[in-house]
């Protein structure tokens, strides 16, 4: 008996790829973009720059993980900014699903790394169906912030997998993969938080106290 394959252009409930911001959102960044790799390298530029990466946020919430208010708030972690691409790319036409892997992050800010440690487990990607194959890129960082952390921003070209430089600016080891856990049709929020709430206590203590809100952007440094 063959298994059917999930559809990755249908909406689901966090890639939720029929709501009318997203929808919006990506005719905007498609603009005059003809081909699937022009409209893939078009939406990758908007969801980078666009959102604000944002690791302090309250998970307990599921909206943060959802695509269509990720986009509302202007900000969002690499799960929620995958799912807000791989939405949007449905929404144009272009299949997609979001990926994850548990990375070794070498630059951080300091009260992030007392937060969480140097692995971010379920660091998210996103997968787009360009020109007959899989092409993985990871729209996280937005440039504004690789600025100040002297990261080049990552490109994406529509053809390459384009996850982390291994490297800084400086020559410093920024990014290494440990574990690829492989693509979904919609985001696996429960196993998610699940793994959160095990590795990153802090972080969800973090989020329950009365302390003033964090900056990620303006914690880091070069």
């Amino acid at each position: 008996m063959t298994t059917q394959q999930p559809d990755y252009l249908k909406a689901t409930r966090f890639v939720d790829s029929d709501q009318a911001v997203i929808q919006a959102f990506a005719r905007k960044a498609v603009g005059d973009a003809r081909t699937t790799k022009d409209k893939a390298i078009a939406l990758y530029g908007a969801v980078r720059d666009s959102i604000e990466y944002d690791p302090y946020l309250e998970f307990s919430d599921a909206d943060v993980f959802r695509a269509s208010a990720v986009l509302k708030t202007g900000k969002g972690f690499c799960v929620g900014k995958s799912a807000v691409l791989a939405a949007a790319a449905r929404a144009s036409g272009i299949p997609a699903r979001p990926g994850y892997a548990d990375v070794r992050n070498h630059l951080t800010s300091k009260r992030l790394k007392e937060t969480v440690g140097d692995t971010f487990y379920w660091h998210s990607y996103t997968e787009l169906y360009i020109d007959g194959k899989w092409v993985k890129c990871t729209p996280a960082f937005d440039a504004a912030l690789c600025e100040r952390a002297n990261i080049a921003p990552l490109d994406f070209d529509g053809v390459s997998d384009s996850l982390f430089h291994p490297f800084d600016r400086s020559g410093r080891r920024h990014m290494e993969y440990l574990l690829d856990r492989g693509a979904f049709a919609d985001v696996p929020v429960a196993t998610i938080l699940g793994d959160f709430k095990k590795y990153y206590p802090k972080l969800f203590a973090a989020a329950a106290s009365d302390a003033p809100a964090a900056n990620f952007r303006n914690e880091v440094t070069t």
